[in-house]
């Protein structure tokens, strides 16, 4: 890109890159403003915070509170994504829930990772995790009907992502931007995701509060950026007026993520996909037992596997082969299994003290396990095999009562308690002949993670104002189960760590008139350590290299502050948003702390304490409803989001941080169909944007610059036909102009001199679609 295509806006470190995105900017202020001027009453529902959702009647959400509340009442930014819009955006996975969402992306690199030989773990954790403002991996807490996600691990070629889940048992995506350990506890450092699960009432109700005794759905879909087919079906019954039950099920069969390369050959120049063959199945049962109106049981068992099949035809040396040890071909397989069984019950209670009592108990068992053989020109084959496993508990019980006070005053106070235990196990295992250093073992041992939390929360409603304090206390335990299998072969035995953590909050919303709020949020997070980062070791004799534990880390703490408006209008619903924040004792994975890496003066590497951070931003979603032309409804979303990071010790920028990202759509729908377009503009991402334009190893000359992005615009084409009442047909036609582009997210790291850059690029012009049936 021209450096005269950039402008720097002065004093807040934003960018603004080109001139179309300009455009567009304007463009959307206009039509913004014009809306607003030709607004004359107030809408019956809140402003949208999806780019591409159509307004829903009173989004209801759960993650601001733990209980059910409009999120026109929360002093705070969310996305909720439901089922209507993930079924009309053809979502497959994460990384399609975030595509338009303003600072958040999910990381999906293609899988190039290696078996054996120099680690390189490149695209093995598939859908790696949430990106929300900068912030990344477990610093991002994941939940399945508030069941803690497994986190993911790191080491060598081995990976452990965070897409234990299937999108196809989802009812709502909850997004809260920004840290949420008040009510969450550890890893709600940056923000939270909570997908809330189907139930039977989904199915059983129909317009005008009719009930029916069965119902369900059942849809078939195709996306074309990995050739996956879907099939899923949900049933849902009733057995009496007060029990209820729901099953849900999907299979899916899908290959490796589409790219722009045209390198097909079998070895280390390959740029386009290796070949692989992806398989998942998932089911969902409940049972639900409302005996009257006072209270509510709902029993949960859900079951997600997913297995991958690879044929890594990049990890081929060139021909002619001159070494014994040369990579003449290497295969890989990764299962993932997560079992869960949650009972959770509500009872309204209306005493004095107590007006409900919310409690949920919850067992889960996750597992994956990585196995790889490399083949070698003449010396024997390589073997490995790597496991993983977190089976956990957690109990919370939490109560509220609204108390009314004199004047038109009144509070709800809330507060509760959590507990939460997980057995975290690992193994490295294999076959490496002719490598007397190689020998099975653990990266970290066998450790039990055990939390216990106490929190309240109130909520003051005082005439125009709603007024939201809070504070949580954590203590956590991160005790050593077994030395077994850890040291030896580590020259030391791993220790134990407990510490803890006070998270305070504080939230004001203040209504200017019935169609305009503002807000503003003080929330702190934090994030204890895990298991191997406190104890994971390396020491070998062939090696030069050597890594440290360190059982004396802290928790990562941040300190977020953000003020937004939001308008809920008949033409217009906006949120707007700014916000920075303070990340301390920022943990660093393996960091060099000096050695040449040679044999007699090894590289020493440790995960240490070190960073300090401040990330700030804005965002601005919405969408404009221009009322009905020719007999149809024409609407605009839009969503723009800009984050900017720093390292308070250097200054330096903080590479983690995505470009900033526009979306515009413009809609048009009949009763019988409907249509819209969406385009896409993600900035560049500039050697200016970086802490350094090397790559830091080597340290030495000759160094290697990294990599940076384009600029790049696509554009989306979708419709919905609706056959009949319950019949829906929807397709689409992605990057329509077969644009040729990659995401910050896949290519951090990479080195600019690499062959295979093309590699790397998203998916070019690719066709989705899927068809549903409700009964």
């Amino acid at each position: 890109m021209k450096k005269s295509d950039a402008t720097r806006l002065s004093g807040n470190g934003f960018r603004i890159k080109t001139h179309t995105l300009r455009l567009l900017l304007a463009g959307l202020f206009s039509t913004g403003l014009t809306a607003y001027v030709q607004a004359q009453t107030a809408p019956q529902v809140p402003a949208t915070l999806l780019a591409n959702a159509t307004v829903p009647v009173q989004i209801v959400v759960i993650s601001g509170a733990r209980y059910e509340q409009f999120v026109e009442d929360l002093p705070l930014s969310m996305d909720i994504i439901g089922w209507q819009e993930m079924e009309s955006g053809h979502v497959a996975d994460i990384h399609d829930l975030v595509k338009n969402l303003p600072n958040i992306s999910v990381k999906r690199a293609p899988a190039r990772f290696t078996v054996t030989g120099v680690g390189n773990a490149t695209g093995r954790d598939t859908n790696a995790g949430f990106n929300i403002r900068g912030q990344d991996g477990n610093r991002v807490l994941m939940l399945v009907d508030g069941v803690r996600l497994p986190r993911s691990y790191i080491n060598g070629s081995n990976a452990f992502g965070r897409d234990s889940l299937s999108l196809d048992l989802i009812r709502q995506v909850e997004i809260v931007r920004g840290p949420a350990s008040v009510l969450y506890g550890s890893d709600g450092l940056a923000g939270l995701v909570n997908f809330i699960t189907l139930e039977p009432a989904d199915f059983l109700q129909r317009r005008g509060d009719q009930q029916k005794d069965v119902g369900g759905k059942v849809s078939l879909s195709y996306n074309g950026d990995d050739h996956s087919r879907t099939l899923s079906a949900s049933l849902a019954g009733r057995i009496n007026p007060a029990l209820t039950w729901l099953v849900s099920a999907a299979v899916n069969h899908a290959g490796g993520m589409q790219n722009m390369g045209s390198k097909d050959v079998a070895n280390v120049d390959r740029t386009t996909p290796n070949p692989q063959k992806n398989e998942g199945q998932s089911v969902l049962v409940k049972l639900v037992y409302q005996p009257t109106a006072d209270q509510k049981h709902t029993v949960s068992a859900e079951h997600v596997n997913k297995d991958a099949d690879y044929e890594l035809l990049s990890s081929r040396a060139k021909l002619p082969l001159t070494t014994a040890s040369a990579v003449t071909g290497e295969n890989a397989t990764s299962n993932m299994t997560r079992d869960r069984l949650s009972v959770q019950s509500r009872y309204t209670l209306n005493s004095a003290y107590v007006d409900h009592v919310q409690t949920a108990l919850s067992f889960q068992d996750a597992s994956s396990r990585e196995f790889g053989v490399t083949h070698r020109n003449t010396l024997a084959d390589r073997v490995r095999d790597v496991s993983y496993s977190e089976r956990s508990a957690q109990f919370h019980i939490q109560t509220d009562k609204l108390f009314r006070m004199a004047a038109g005053w009144s509070q709800r106070l809330s507060y509760g308690l959590d507990y939460s235990r997980a057995d975290i196990k690992n193994m490295f295992d294999g076959v490496d002949p002719g490598n007397a250093d190689f020998v099975p073992r653990k990266y970290f041992p066998d450790t039990r993670d055990s939390s216990r939390a106490v929190f309240v929360q109130d909520e003051i409603f005082a005439g125009k104002w709603i007024i939201t304090p809070g504070v949580r206390f954590d203590h956590f335990d991160l005790d050593v189960i077994s030395q077994a299998g850890f040291a030896p072969p580590a020259k030391t035995p791993a220790k134990s760590l407990s510490g803890s953590a006070v998270s305070p909050k504080l939230g004001f919303l203040y209504r200017l008139t019935p169609e305009w709020s503002a807000f503003a949020n003080y929330a702190s997070g934090f994030r204890a350590p895990n298991a191997q980062q406190i104890n994971g070791v390396f020491d070998s004799a062939t090696i030069p290299a050597v890594l440290l534990s360190n059982p004396d880390l802290k928790p990562e703490k941040s300190h977020n502050i953000e003020i937004g408006l939001r308008a809920m209008l008949d033409r217009l619903s906006l949120d707007i948003a700014v916000f920075r924040g303070k990340y301390d004792n920022l943990i660093v994975d393996k960091k060099p702390l000096g050695g040449k890496g040679v044999i007699g003066d090894p590289a020493i590497f440790q995960t240490v304490n070190v960073d300090k951070a401040t990330i700030s931003g804005f965002e601005i979603k919405g969408q404009v409803q221009w009322g009905e032309i020719a007999g149809g409804k024409l609407a605009m979303p839009f969503a723009y989001g800009v984050t900017h990071g720093s390292d308070d010790t250097t200054g330096l920028p903080l590479n983690a941080i995505d470009p900033a990202k526009i979306s515009i759509g413009v809609s048009y729908g009949k009763p019988a169909w409907e249509v819209r377009l969406q385009a896409l503009h993600q900035d560049a991402k500039m050697a200016a944007d970086l802490d350094s334009p090397y790559l830091p190893k080597p340290a030495t000359p000759p160094r290697v610059a990294q990599l940076t992005i384009p600029s790049a615009m696509t554009l989306d084409l979708s419709g919905q036909l609706r056959l009949q009442k319950n019949l829906r047909l929807n397709a689409a036609v992605r990057n329509l102009t077969n644009k040729k582009y990659w995401n910050w997210s896949d290519v951090q790291g990479v080195a600019a001199n690499s062959a295979v850059i093309d590699a790397y690029t998203q998916p070019g012009r690719h066709y989705d679609m899927s068809v549903s049936y409700d009964f």
